[in-house]
């Protein structure tokens, strides 16, 4: 089924079902998840509200809460709601990640300035990717992922690639979601392009994007797997149609690949 397809039957304002006694739980990973889309420009509340499907007044007590729990701040300067600290310090919980994350910042720096190009390294988080490392000082004005940066898998040829290696109903599930939030907030323009990226990487088996989503921005991928032999990453190199032509392809493979294998010794290494 392709994207189109998927949006046809789709309700927009689809939502996971919680089981009872787990929906206000729901609710609160739903939001938090939502803010960390946009870690430097914060959300208002209104937008909040929209994008999770609850009203302004249900919202409001939940951020609240998060706030005080130092989940979530508010910017003093303009009462957006942002990523707080507990959120990182959480994070501290888990060494084996901060050690790969370490490690594949030099690989990944490496590759880039190898590459000349944008190398970045993205994690997966359920249906979404978040960027871990961005390296090169190659100018495109379409290569707005940053770290901490969550998208849906389905926007980028790194989570294309690990889309590719999912058992179909999963990806399918995904895929549905994915659809979901894109029409939410940018309708239906994109779905063809971004159909068109899917449908090329299908034909390749790694993500590959000649510039279909974002004009003069080409980006290719592959995934990268634990120990558990399950993807948990990508790793992705943006550049100008002028220096990845598409004779260039097997290429830039046999180079994301090396890079793969490097990425996935330090995961291992690391314990993941």
């Amino acid at each position: 089924m392709n994207l189109a397809e998927m949006a046809s039957i789709m309700p927009v304002n689809q939502h996971t079902t919680s089981r009872f006694g787990t929906q206000s739980l729901a609710r609160g990973i739903r939001l938090m998840r939502t803010i960390a889309t946009r870690p430097q420009v914060g959300w208002r509340l209104t937008d909040l509200a929209i994008a999770c499907g609850q009203d302004k007044a249900t919202v409001r007590r939940m951020l609240a809460c998060l706030v005080e729990e130092r989940l979530v701040e508010q910017r003093d300067s303009d009462r957006r709601y942002l990523p707080g600290p507990l959120m990182y310090e959480l994070g501290l919980a888990l060494p084996q990640h901060a050690a790969f994350q370490r490690r594949a910042e030099t690989i990944v720096e490496e590759f880039a300035l190898r590459m000349g190009g944008i190398a970045l390294l993205q994690l997966r988080s359920g249906g979404d990717f978040v960027c871990s490392i961005r390296a090169g000082t190659v100018q495109m004005t379409g290569a707005m992922v940053y770290p901490g940066v969550r998208r849906p898998l389905f926007t980028s040829a790194g989570g294309i690639a690990i889309l590719q290696t999912l058992p179909a109903e999963e990806a399918n599930a995904i895929l549905m979601d994915n659809v979901n939030q894109e029409i939410k907030r940018h309708g239906v323009p994109r779905l063809a392009s971004l159909q068109k990226m899917r449908d090329r990487s299908e034909r390749h088996g790694f993500g590959v994007n000649f510039g279909y989503v974002v004009p003069h921005s080409y980006a290719f991928a592959v995934p990268v797997r634990g120990a558990n032999g399950d993807a948990f990453a990508a790793v992705c190199i943006i550049g100008t149609p002028e220096a990845y032509g598409e004779e260039r392809l097997d290429e830039v493979h046999d180079a994301l690949l090396a890079v793969q294998a490097r990425l996935e010794s330090a995961a291992h290494e690391a314990g993941l």
